[in-house]
């Protein structure tokens, strides 16, 4: 096997688990370090253990690999990668509209979230990396957001599409946390709360009401912030009044995300259902900081395959050009 890509496939595996991401750095590191060496290069083991980025874990990896076998952390990796996680409705899906790299609090550079994406077959991918407010986040200022605008503009090509965008935070008024016209350059604004979650259900449910309705916002992110499992712990779901919520987006065209990562679930059922009753548009998406979790998307299309769900109303199983004319949809 080719060690590079037995690293490579290592650190993927380990990103779609949620692994600590001091491990899959660490064997991205070690790949890194090892592109372009040949086979006698690889097999002189000395230099190899004094090469910056190559440390026990990832040598024994490199050794078994040139042995041409599976590398005995990959084969584990394989076998707990819970890639039986299918639906009819994931084969539909082109693309996904919520991912971060490493200039907000994503683990990688864009080139290898564009990679990923492309492998899985992605027509496109939105870079939403953080707005400034979230400093945790190491959010994006204007200035470093038309940057990155430079950057976007470079990865598209071959029949795979990046289009730039931005999660927005929605402040504790409802506005959103970066410049109006900057927004408007964007090709996707996914609208998030990330912070005073416990906010009391009124004040919760204008804050929401008033970013659905903004003419900026496309997609309304994870929108009860709860968390289900995980590193992280549990967190509650928000409080507010739903069905507002969710006509303001059928009103403004705003698409309800469905949260893919697992320790998420957002919307919960009760509310996936009543936003499919009131007739709202949805956008399965990864929330990606890494590689590896674009393929999360697995579980948010067999969580909106078992709520009955029709695909003509997810955004993310339509072609780009269809996309395009609802991002460009007349805006009030």
């Amino acid at each position: 096997m080719n060690p590079h890509d037995a690293l490579t496939e290592i650190a993927t595996l380990l990103e779609r688990e949620r692994s600590s991401r001091y491990k899959s750095k660490a064997f991205r590191a070690a790949a890194d370090a090892i592109a372009g060496l040949t086979d006698d290069q690889l097999r002189d083991t000395a230099a190899l253990r004094r090469r910056k980025g190559v440390g026990e874990s990832s040598f024994t990896v490199i050794q078994q690999a040139l042995e041409g076998r599976v590398p005995e952390r990959l084969a584990e990796l394989r076998a707990s990668a819970g890639v039986e996680v299918s639906s009819s409705l994931r084969a539909l899906l082109r693309g996904d509209l919520h991912s971060h790299s490493d200039w907000s609090d994503g683990l990688t550079s864009i080139d290898l979230m564009v990679d990923a994406a492309r492998a899985l077959g992605h027509d496109y991918l939105a870079l939403t990396d953080h707005s400034p407010r979230l400093r945790v986040a190491n959010g994006l200022s204007p200035e470093r957001l038309r940057d990155q605008l430079e950057v976007v503009a470079r990865m598209s090509g071959d029949g795979f599409t990046l289009l730039s965008g931005i999660e927005v935070d929605i402040l504790d008024g409802g506005a959103l946390d970066q410049e109006s016209d900057l927004l408007d350059e964007l090709d996707i604004v996914v609208a998030s709360v990330h912070s005073k979650l416990r906010m009391e259900s009124g004040p919760m449910t204008r804050r929401l009401v008033a970013a659905a309705s903004d003419p900026h916002v496309d997609v309304l992110g994870h929108v009860t912030g709860r968390l289900v499992e995980g590193a992280r712990g549990t967190r509650p779901p928000s409080t507010f009044d739903a069905r507002p919520v969710f006509e303001a987006c059928a009103e403004h065209g705003v698409a309800v995300e469905i949260n893919s990562r697992p320790e998420r679930q957002d919307p919960p059922d009760e509310l996936l259902a009543l936003a499919l009753e009131i007739g709202c548009l949805f956008s399965i998406d990864s929330d990606a900081h890494a590689p590896g979790q674009l393929s999360l998307i697995d579980h948010g299309a067999q969580r909106a395959e078992k709520a009955g769900v029709p695909a003509d109303r997810i955004v993310t199983t339509w072609p780009l050009e269809k996309l395009r004319a609802w991002t460009g949809r007349p805006r009030r």
